[in-house]
């Protein structure tokens, strides 16, 4: 990837329609990047984010990357729809309260599968689709993967999503090493606790409270800030940072 053009590449955010997702997208298509929107069931919020990107050439693809044959489809149609990939951000995630001493066993399996097949399974195929790709390609390529504060100190109530981001991790470093001599970096971020609408209702009263005073600062972080990682990890300035597991938790867990 030529260091001095960091903008006009092609972009896959996989779980796009809002949130991170969202985040992300507008922050590569402000830099004159196009994006492919990934959503699965809600076409309309997608469609939001895409009508709301500057810029133009940005594509919608829908598709649930749970499944390898639908990821690999998703995969198909971002590709075609922006004439291949320089960048792939692995964001789409499942993230579903199931404290053991209170889950049934059916339950608790079923949710084990559920998080397996979006947060570690989806991000591994995904991963492989775009690299291949940037491989083909001959011109090198970012692949940054979303993980969690959540992999490192643990989650009680919510552990397969911890195992899993762990696993992303993982994973992230495992390609970093493999894929380096094709000029392929591989990161991950581990935020912690940030605003979105769907935890929005997780900041009012006494657990907002204690969630924000998780931090030194007072206060969680918002979307913006983690996609403004995203977004230099994957710019042509970040190979050096290729393998890296970046902390984004306000310094609300600390680790050496």
């Amino acid at each position: 990837m030529n260091p001095s053009a960091p903008t006009g590449r092609r972009v896959l955010v996989s779980g796009a329609s809002r949130g991170l997702g969202r985040a992300v997208a507008r922050a590569f298509a402000a830099q004159g990047d196009r994006v492919a929107v990934h959503y699965n069931s809600r076409r309309e919020e997608a469609q939001r984010t895409l009508d709301a990107l500057a810029g133009s050439g940005h594509v919608l693809v829908g598709g649930d990357v749970s499944d390898a044959v639908g990821a690999a489809g998703v995969a198909e149609e971002a590709f075609a729809g922006l004439g291949g990939i320089d960048v792939l951000v692995n964001n789409a995630a499942v993230n579903l309260r199931h404290p053991l001493p209170e889950t049934p066993y059916d339950e608790w399996a079923a949710l084990w599968q559920a998080h397996v097949s979006v947060n570690l399974l989806a991000t591994a195929n995904l991963s492989h689709l775009a690299a291949r790709r940037m491989i083909d390609q001959g011109s090198g390529g970012r692949i940054v993967n979303i993980g969690s504060r959540g992999a490192f100190r643990g989650e009680p109530d919510h552990p397969a999503y911890g195992a899993t981001k762990a696993a992303v991790h993982a994973l992230g470093q495992s390609l970093a090493v493999s894929l380096a001599p094709y000029g392929i970096a591989v990161a991950s971020v581990a935020p912690g606790f940030f605003d979105t609408e769907r935890v929005a209702h997780r900041l009012e009263g006494a657990e907002g409270a204690a969630i924000r005073e998780q931090s030194p600062f007072g206060r969680v972080a918002s979307a913006d800030e983690i996609a403004e990682a995203v977004r230099w990890l994957a710019s042509p300035a970040a190979e050096w940072a290729s393998g890296t597991v970046l902390d984004l938790n306000g310094a609300s867990h600390l680790r050496t």
